[in-house]
């Protein structure tokens, strides 16, 4: 073997302290690629690694885990033992090694579970969703979870984040590396915009895509204003999954319903008014959209809202059947203000009073939306 000599050999059978096993560790790791040693000299490498391994020494352990953690040929035998070891052996295999898979770290997790293994793991270059999961559902430590945030190649299942919320939602500390993640699901989103201070509601609505006049909602904790805006251009998947939301925590009233027509957000609007009324989304569809009228009328008082607000939704259905979403530039926010703009025009005669509040809501939109001419 290169550079592992016949007097190497010599000076650990004469001396076989811990620093000479330590040394003869570091030296045949170094060495441990296929360039350096014969296929013959590689086996013979591992059988020794497996010996190394179980040495009592810590020491004699910790040099072979400092030298093979970023080796890809060492055996998945030895790297489990050493990872499994002692934390001054175990943890710079449990940070960088890419021979353990997804399952030993779960298991790792799972029994040794201390913190430091943990932080280990979690700044993994990739971690999948799984393993993810198994350490929220085991670590106390708010680190831990804000390292783990922090990894970009770390997958989140969507289940898995809203633990995350559910624990630490109301700590700045997993907060602002959880809002800037490159992505979150709009179910995320939604919990999280009255949560988090100004500063990071700056950030989670423009790095998320959220537009500026929801922002400013933001800002007065107006949480279903905030709502039907991050629902905007939301994916029919999860459209279903923040109305299902919503409606499980009680948050998918009257109030919300009406907003989101006023704004134009139809397909929001739909999925509401199926949930509630607690029938399938097409069905729902066909009765609003009934050209008797009637169904709109029906599917209403099924969902058990109010009859009070049918009038102001039945004119802003029309609405916005009678105005096309044209796609140009600074949509869905243009098409927002035409939608706003075209019922403040039939506001005195819908036969229905908005209160204060709901009124200057429409009208600060009008305010802050881009200009749009009415048609």
């Amino acid at each position: 073997m290169a550079e592992l000599s016949i007097e190497d050999v010599n000076r650990l059978a004469q001396d076989p302290s811990p620093a000479a096993r330590a040394n003869t560790a570091v030296k045949l790791a170094q060495k441990f690629n296929p360039v350096t040693l014969t296929p013959a000299e590689l086996q013979l490498a591992e059988q020794i690694f497996r010996i190394m391994a179980r040495d009592a020494e810590v020491a004699v352990r910790e040099a072979l885990a400092a030298n093979l953690k970023h080796n890809s040929l060492l055996p998945h035998d030895v790297a489990l033992a050493l990872a499994q070891d002692v934390e001054s052996v175990a943890l710079p295999i449990l940070t960088v090694s890419e021979v353990l898979t997804s399952d030993d770290l779960i298991e790792i997790v799972a029994s040794q579970g201390q913190p430091a293994r943990l932080d280990a793991i979690a700044g993994r270059k990739r971690l999948d969703a799984r393993v993810t999961s198994a350490i929220v559902d085991v670590s106390p430590s708010e680190a831990v979870i804000a390292k783990l945030l922090s990894n970009p190649g770390a997958d989140f299942a969507e289940a898995t984040l809203h633990k995350v919320v559910d624990t630490y939602g109301n700590s700045e500390a997993v907060q602002e590396p959880l809002i800037y993640r490159e992505t979150l699901p709009v179910t995320i989103t939604e919990r999280l915009v009255t949560r988090v201070t100004e500063r990071l509601q700056t950030h989670l609505l423009f790095k998320h895509k959220v537009s500026p006049d929801v922002a400013l909602e933001l800002v007065l904790h107006t949480r279903e204003r905030a709502t039907v805006g991050l629902a905007m251009g939301v994916g029919e998947a999860g459209l279903v999954a923040l109305v299902r939301q919503l409606k499980d925590n009680g948050k998918l009233g009257v109030s919300i319903v009406v907003r989101a027509i006023c704004m134009g957000n139809l397909r929001f609007f739909e999925h509401a008014i199926a949930a509630l009324a607690d029938v399938p989304i097409g069905n729902a569809r066909t009765l609003i959209h009934d050209a008797g009228k009637r169904g709109l009328q029906t599917v209403w008082a099924k969902a058990g809202l109010p009859e009070s607000h049918y009038p102001v939704v039945r004119a802003a259905v029309d609405v916005v059947a009678q105005t096309e979403f044209d796609g140009r530039d600074l949509d869905p926010e243009r098409y927002s203000r035409r939608i706003i703009e075209r019922l403040l025009t039939q506001y005195e005669s819908l036969g229905v009073a908005f209160d204060h509040d709901d009124l200057e809501y429409l009208l600060t939109r009008v305010g802050q939306l881009p200009s749009a001419s009415i048609h």
